[in-house]
C-alpha cells in the first residue's frame, strides 16, 4: 500500500463547509491524514465529508470512511468544542493538527456605521474561536509534547482595510495570538503558525466584492478590478495554493518554522 506524506498523522480542522476549509480538508486527506471535521452548518459539513470519500480511492478511501470524526460545532462554545476533541482522541488516540479556519467576513460599512453586535460578533467567532479551539487542544498537544497549530489569518491582519474594520481587527488579533502562543509553546515542541491569504477566488471573494460595490454604489466589476490591480502578478490566488501552504505548515517539512504569519498573496497590497 502506497503511503501518503500525512500517513498515520490526525487533522483538526474547523470551518470545512465551504471554500478554503473544504479544500484544506481534500488536501490533507489527499496526502494520508485522517481528519476531524466541523462546521456549524450539517449540511455543508456533510457534503464535504462525501467529497473527500468521492475523491479517495482503494484502501485509503476505507480508511478514511472507518476513522474520520466528522460533527456539527460552534467554535465560539468551549464546551462543544472540549467535547469534540475529547471524543476524536478518544476515538482516534491524538490530534497532531489544528487548523483554526472558521471565520465570518462581517460588515462592509465605516466604522461610525457598525453596530456593537456586529464587531462582537466578528471578533467571537473570527479570534475567540480561534482561542478556544487551541485551548480545547493544547493540553493533549503539550503532553505528548508535539503539534502544529495553523491560524488562518489574512493579508487584512498586516494593512489598513478601509470599510472592513472588525474583519480587519480580529485577524490583527489572530497574528498577535499567532506569535505569543508560539512563544509558549515552543518548549513544548508545538509550533504556530499564521497564514495570511490576499484576494482568494471563489465564493467568499465575490460575496465581499457585492458588499463592497453595493456600499460604494460602483459596479461590481469596478471593486474586482481594484482589487486584482493591487496584486503584483494581476490575479487573485486559488483555493488550492492556499491549501497548500497549510499543507506544508502542518507536515514535518515545517518543524523549524512557529510564529510566522506567511503571506499567499499573489503580492497584494494596499
Amino acid at each position: 500500500m502506497m503511503r501518503g506524506p500525512m500517513d498515520g498523522k490526525v487533522a483538526m480542522i474547523t470551518g470545512v463547509g465551504r471554500g478554503i476549509g473544504r479544500t484544506i480538508a481534500l488536501e490533507l486527506a489527499s496526502r494520508g491524514a485522517t481528519l476531524v471535521l466541523t462546521d456549524r452548518n450539517a449540511g455543508a459539513l456533510n457534503e464535504t465529508a462525501r467529497l473527500i470519500s468521492a475523491n479517495l480511492t482503494g484502501e485509503l478511501e476505507n480508511k478514511v470512511n472507518e476513522q474520520h470524526v466528522c460533527r456539527e460545532a460552534d467554535v465560539t462554545d468551549f464546551d462543544q468544542v472540549a467535547s469534540l476533541c475529547q471524543d476524536a482522541v478518544a476515538h482516534l488516540k491524538r490530534i497532531d493538527i489544528l487548523v483554526n479556519n472558521a471565520a465570518v467576513a462581517g460588515p462592509t460599512r465605516p466604522v461610525a456605521e457598525i453596530e456593537l453586535g456586529d464587531w462582537e460578533g466578528v471578533l467571537r467567532i473570527n479570534l475567540t474561536g480561534a482561542f478556544i479551539c487551541a485551548k480545547a487542544v493544547l493540553p493533549h498537544m503539550m503532553e505528548r509534547r508535539c503539534g502544529k497549530i495553523i491560524n488562518m489569518a489574512s493579508i487584512a491582519g498586516k494593512l489598513a482595510y478601509a470599510m472592513r474594520s472588525p474583519y480587519a481587527a480580529s485577524k490583527w488579533g489572530l497574528i498577535g495570538f499567532t506569535k505569543t502562543l508560539a512563544e509558549e509553546c515552543g518548549p513544548y515542541n508545538i509550533q504556530v503558525n499564521a497564514v495570511c491569504p490576499g484576494p482568494v477566488k471563489g465564493e467568499r471573494i465575490d460575496e465581499v466584492v457585492t458588499a463592497r460595490a453595493r456600499e460604494l454604489n460602483i459596479p461590481v466589476q469596478d471593486v474586482e478590478k481594484e482589487y486584482v490591480a493591487k496584486s503584483c502578478m494581476k490575479r487573485m490566488v486559488t483555493e488550492s495554493e492556499v491549501a497548500s501552504l497549510v499543507a506544508f505548515l502542518a507536515s514535518a517539512e515545517s518543524d523549524g518554522i512557529t510564529g510566522e504569519a506567511i503571506g499567499i498573496t499573489a503580492g497584494y497590497y494596499l
